[in-house]
């Protein structure tokens, strides 16, 4: 996946095919699927620009974000995601969480 990215985060391409994913409950069943080895590999990778690519996101209207933008937020939107199996729970599951699922019956857009 080439070019999904702003050219100023073309160092994320890698992640991009996996991570840019458009709804919460495909980011949650990602992050459930990923082993923790590969998450901190995207979480070690992105966190040091976390902020600037929020930054970045925030110069655009959330109602006309090109492609491009709108893959490094769901980027960003992954981030989040992940940053809980990693600053918290250490897996990529919640601790005693049984079957936890995601189950949004509507989500913020984009």
């Amino acid at each position: 996946m080439a070019d999904h990215l702003p050219s100023a985060f073309a160092e994320y391409e890698r992640f991009a095919e996996k991570w840019c994913l458009a709804t919460e409950p495909e980011r949650w069943q990602m992050r459930m699927e990923t082993a923790m080895g590969e998450i901190h590999e995207f979480y070690d990778a992105f966190t040091p620009r976390f902020e600037e690519a929020i930054d970045y996101c925030d110069k655009f209207p959330l109602d006309d974000l090109p492609e491009d933008v709108l893959n490094l937020l769901h980027l960003v939107y992954s981030m989040i995601m992940v940053s809980m199996a990693v600053e918290v729970f250490g897996t990529q599951k919640p601790a005693d969480s049984a079957d936890a699922v995601l189950d949004r019956v509507s989500a913020p857009v984009p």
